[in-house]
Formats: C-alpha cells, structure tokens, sequence
C-alpha cells in the first residue's frame, strides 16, 4: 500500500486550500498581459525609488519582443540575461518569452568561464547585460570567444530616479563602461525603437521551453533545468492557491533575491505580477537599506532566504524601524533554523513559512501552511497537484514507511521537462515518473516533510552517517549562535570527521569546549563535532546568500 496520498497530506492545509484546485497552464508572457489589462496605470514596479506602472512595464516587454523578432529570433531561439534586479530584467523576461524565445538566466557575479559555459552549452544568440563594469567587459570577452551574434547593453542611468540619474555619472563615473555605447554593441534604445507590436507566437505550454535554469542539480555537474511554460506557469498558480487570502491588485512584494534564481523568478517576480502586486526591487541585498525599504514602503510579502531574515533580525532588534507590514514571509534556498524563524516572528509579527524547492521544479515542491500549524523545522507540505514520495536510499524504488529516512521524489506538473541536452543526465534523475532530489527526507502522518540533508554531504564516520542538518540544528539552540557550517573533513583513522564552523552573535563570545560540552548532552558520540572553529567574521556565503558548506570544506582542505 503507496502511504504517500494527497490524503495525508491535505488534511494539514490551511483552510480555503485544495490539493485537487484547478492549475491553469498558460505562456508565460500572459502573466503580465493579465496584470496590464487588470491593473493598467497602477504602479507595477517600483526600483530604487523610481516607480513604473503596468502600462509602462507591458510597453517595455512588447517593444523588446518586437525588437528581438526584428533581428531574426526565431521560437526556440536562447537569449542570455546577465542582469541583476532591475526593470530591464523583467521587460527582456517578458518580452523575450513573448517573442518565442528561451531565457538563459545567468549570474552577474559568475566566473567569465562560468558565462562562457553556459553560452555555449544554450546556445544563447544575444547576451543582456549592464554597461557597468566588471559585468560589461566579462560580457565583451565571453562575446569574443563564442557563437553569441551580439550583446545588447542596457544603461544602468535610465532606471535611476531623478536626480540620482544626474549625479550617478559624477559619482561612480569609473562604474560605467568607456566602450559601452560605442556602436558596436546593440543598445536597449535601439532593440526597442520601434512599434511596440509583435507578432503572434504561438505557444504550446506543455511542450514548448521558456527557461534554461542552470544548476549543479543531484550531481554537482553544471547543467540547465529546461523549464517549460506550464512548469512556471504551473508553480505560479500552486503558489496562488496556497495564497487565497492574498488580495490581487492591493500589496506589495519585496524582491532583494535575484530574479535570476529560480526561487525569485518564481516567489517575487512571476508570483508578484499573478497578484497584481507592486514589486519593490533591489539590485543586491543590503541589510541597512533593505530596513530603510520596509519601514517607508511597507510591503506585505517578503520571500528571502534564511541569511537574509537572520541578518535583519539582528540589525533591527531594538532599532526604530517599523517592520509591522510584512505579513508573510516564504523562506527558502537552504535550511531555515528555528531560531531565526522565532526571532524574526518575534521581531516583525509576521509568519514565516519555510518552503522547499529546486531549479528542476521550477522550483516550489513544499511550503508550510499559513494559517493552522506551521511546523517548525519542516518544510512544509507538498503544494497543490504535487505528489511527495520517500524511497529507499539502498534501491531507489521501494517507498519507505512514514516517519523514515529516504530519498525525497517529486511527481507534479512543475517538475522539469528535461535537462537541456543532457539526456544520460535525465534519465538519471526522471524514473518511474518521479524526479529524484538527491535530498534525504522524512514524512511524517501528517503530511509534514522534514529534509534530514543532502546525500552528497552526509558524513561517514566509522561506517555511521551523520548528517550536517541534524548537528547544525542543535548547534543554533545553544545561545549566542549566529550562523553556523557543519560539514565532513578528512580524518585518517575515521574516513571522515564531523567540523563545525560556529560565528557568534554580536557581542557575543563563544568558547568551542563549552558547546562541545553541550552537543555531547544532546547528540550521539558519532555526530559530535570533534573540531569545532570560532569565526570573528561572518561565514562564506553562496552567490544568493546561502551558507556555503562547499566552500568553508575547501578552505579546510586548503589549510
């Protein structure tokens, strides 16, 4: 008997949520066109102070989809966006996807081989990208080594509100690119200097590619999720649905994750327009500026990752901002720890629901009620139409009771088409109609998935797994604990031993024996960290803001 029903888990939905809803499958593009033709001269987007209203946005989004099919895109074709969080993003996402094309997403902050890779590996014709340096001369150099036909360079000063746009060149005029505009590149104002009315493409969402979203995926090997329409589309609507409270048309979305995440493309930028909601977007998070945003421009909802939320908590306790507007937070991108999740509801009122996802499903799988019980520590329930399997570890098949560890499968209508041309690759991860996550996991009676970790960082001490996300945690309830890394280290005699890396609050002094001394009280002698490091500076982070176990592993090996 399959244990794994929408029957276990649907009971524990928030009231007004449905597994068996309706999930409408559209283009992508229509997502904006809905809000335009909803919503018109209400503001849509709202970047460093200079607000753009739906009109304006949808306008953009036509005239880039007219002025790429102008210079021969055809369906199919791959256009890169190397952009940070701007309304450029959003008028080339839209109006790429509008024109047939396929997005790219890619990094701003990626290694030029990293770009290259990834241009060559799509296929990609045009690169997007700022004028601003070091983004501009990594764009030129990979334009130089590829098959890419050109670069169109967009300029940073047109987004800026006034009279920032006026002092920007006087201030950070070494930030702009010299050759930027110097004719050899295709500008923005001129892909877009033309009608505004693009031709009729026809989409066949089921089928048809909207996204090349790369990852590491279950093997670490670099490679594109290949994203359909209805996989975006489809998650989009998963995330509405567990939602019904949201009133379209009437809040406010803050976006200082990047929309070239799958996370934000889906939770802040696709979510954001299928509300109607303004989207109050930075280019890159700032603690101190994010605090400044939400006191002033109160938005309601706050998708983030937990570095995020634990970086505000601790600047904003006893501070004068007013943080009251935030509703709902969504956490997602890597292990939310209880502590954080407390701290920042204490702080704000807000309910902080962690989710789990990945660039293969497009990405949300699980998210936690928002009303009713709100697990802590636990991912939350599967989204609407989505199916949660857990199977043995040992044969990849056979589905493990309730309450044991397993590999964590997903079967629904937001997982992947494919892995662009990397079929052996596919076939690894898409069997018997379920993508395998390579995450180890646990379901319990009531629906409630908690990740136990990944199996690529599951420690093997003497033959016994450890797994980092269970010491972590203890690790964040001893007092004082303001980030915390636990990963395998060579050892001799052992295989592997269990490392911690622990950064203090502020203010806050650790001693690494005295929390040894707690762990043993609470943890097995296996999993107690025989070496525990005290850092004075915060630990290293991924590109999007994750605690980065990967590199503070490297760093060990590298002495």
């Amino acid at each position: 008997m399959n244990p794994y029903t929408p029957d276990i888990w649907s009971k524990s939905y928030a009231p007004g949520v449905s597994w068996d809803a309706e999930i409408r499958i559209y283009p992508v593009s229509d997502l904006l066109d809905v809000a335009h033709a909803k919503y018109g001269d209400k503001p849509a987007f709202d970047y460093l102070g200079k607000r753009y209203t739906w009109t304006e946005l949808a306008t953009a989004a036509n005239h880039v989809a007219k002025g790429f099919q102008e210079r021969g895109l055809q369906k199919g074709d791959r256009v890169a966006l190397m952009l940070p969080n701007c309304p450029f993003y959003a008028a080339c996402y839209y109006g790429i996807l509008k024109a047939g094309g396929i997005i790219v997403n890619l990094n701003p902050l990626y290694a030029e081989r990293e770009v290259k890779h990834h241009i060559d590996d799509s296929g990609a014709k045009y690169l997007v990208t700022l004028d601003l340096e070091p983004m501009f001369s990594k764009a030129v150099d990979v334009l130089h080594q590829t098959k890419l036909e050109n670069l169109v360079v967009c300029r940073f000063v047109d987004v800026l509100p006034f009279p920032k746009n006026l002092l920007f060149p006087v201030i950070k005029w070494k930030d702009i690119a010299a050759d930027a505009h110097n004719g050899d590149y295709l500008a923005f104002d001129e892909l877009t200097h033309n009608d505004g009315i693009p031709a009729a493409v026809p989409i066949d969402p089921a089928n048809d590619i909207a996204l090349l979203q790369y990852t590491g995926g279950t093997t670490g090997v670099p490679k594109a999720a290949a994203l359909t329409h209805a996989n975006i589309t489809a998650n989009v609507e998963q995330c509405r649905l567990w939602f019904p409270e949201a009133s379209e048309g009437d809040g406010k979305m803050l976006g200082v994750i990047p929309f070239f995440h799958a996370f934000s493309m889906t939770a802040v930028l696709n979510f954001g327009v299928r509300l109607g909601w303004e989207i109050i977007a930075t280019p890159k998070f700032d603690v101190e500026e994010t605090l400044k945003i939400i006191s002033k421009k109160k938005p309601k909802l706050f998708p983030a990752v937990p570095a995020i939320y634990n970086a505000i908590a601790q600047k904003a306790a006893g501070t004068k901002y007013d943080l009251s507007s935030i509703q709902y937070c969504v956490s997602g991108g890597a292990p939310l720890p209880v502590e954080v999740k407390k701290t920042f509801e204490d702080l704000t009122g807000a309910v902080v629901v962690e989710g789990y996802g990945l660039s293969e499903t497009s990405p949300v799988v699980c998210v936690n009620p928002t009303a009713g019980s709100n697990a802590a520590g636990s991912i939350g329930l599967p989204v609407c139409g989505t199916v949660v399997e857990i199977v043995s570890l040992e044969d990849g098949v056979t589905l493990m009771p309730l309450g044991e560890k397993g590999e964590l499968c997903v079967r629904g209508p937001q997982v992947m088409k494919e892995y662009w041309n990397k079929p052996d690759e596919t076939a690894a991860v898409l069997r018997d109609g379920r993508l395998h996550t390579g995450d180890v996991a646990t379901m319990d009676t009531q629906g409630y998935v908690r990740i136990v970790d990944r199996i690529k960082d599951m420690i093997i001490v003497n033959g016994f797994k450890v797994y980092p996300r269970n010491v972590e945690d203890v690790i964040y309830q001893y007092g004082g604990v303001a980030e915390c890394i636990v990963a395998g280290v060579p050892d001799p005699q052992r295989g592997e031993m269990v490392k911690a890396w622990v950064h203090p609050k502020a203010g806050v002094t650790l001693d690494a024996g005295a929390l040894k001394a707690f762990l043993k009280e609470q943890l097995t002698p296996t999993e107690v960290p025989r070496a525990i490091e005290i850092s004075d500076t915060p630990l290293p982070k991924t590109l999007i803001g994750k605690l980065s176990r990967k590199d503070v592993a490297a760093k060990d090996r590298a002495g």
